[in-house]
């Protein structure tokens, strides 16, 4: 078997097209650090999940569906987990880049958000990385699915 030409089958079916910054819904910029940089001069891939991660919780956030208090203290017996997660990466970003993070929905299911996230250059209009992050709502306790509420089903019906 051809190891070497089964890989870059498959790597050539998931390739997905750059998207660009129009379309995206809510944006927000981040400062690259020193320290997200790695030993080959560009942002190390696991900084670029803690960039999704602060994109969505950003919008949770300023939208009101999260507030920095436990789902428990809010008396909320409803929480989001992360059940999928994934990049793609085009061009390299570097410290002491800012990079603009534009975020959207694709698909909003009874308890579940997918979320698709851009990473650009400043001025730049093509992703040098883009990815998808989904959240499954679930019961505190049980871990159970539970449906998105309506008021949090209206907010993310804006990003699509």
């Amino acid at each position: 078997m051809n190891k070497g030409r089964m890989n870059s089958g498959i790597m050539n079916k998931s390739r997905m097209k750059r998207t660009h910054l129009d379309q995206y819904k809510y944006f927000t910029d981040i400062q690259t650090r020193w320290n997200d940089n790695d030993i080959y001069g560009h942002v190390n891939n696991a900084v670029y999940y803690t960039w999704f991660d602060s994109l969505v919780n950003n919008w949770l956030i300023e939208t009101g569906v999260l507030s920095l208090l436990t789902a428990r203290e809010q008396g909320s017996d409803q929480i989001g987990l992360v059940v999928d997660t994934g990049c793609q990466y085009f061009a390299p970003l570097s410290y002491p880049q800012i990079v603009r993070a534009g975020l959207c929905v694709a698909r909003i299911g009874n308890s579940s958000v997918r979320y698709e996230i851009g990473l650009f250059e400043t001025g730049g209009k093509t992703a040098c990385a883009q990815g998808h992050f989904v959240h499954v709502y679930v019961d505190a306790n049980s871990r159970k699915p539970k449906p998105i509420p309506d008021r949090f089903r209206t907010a993310l019906e804006a990003l699509i």
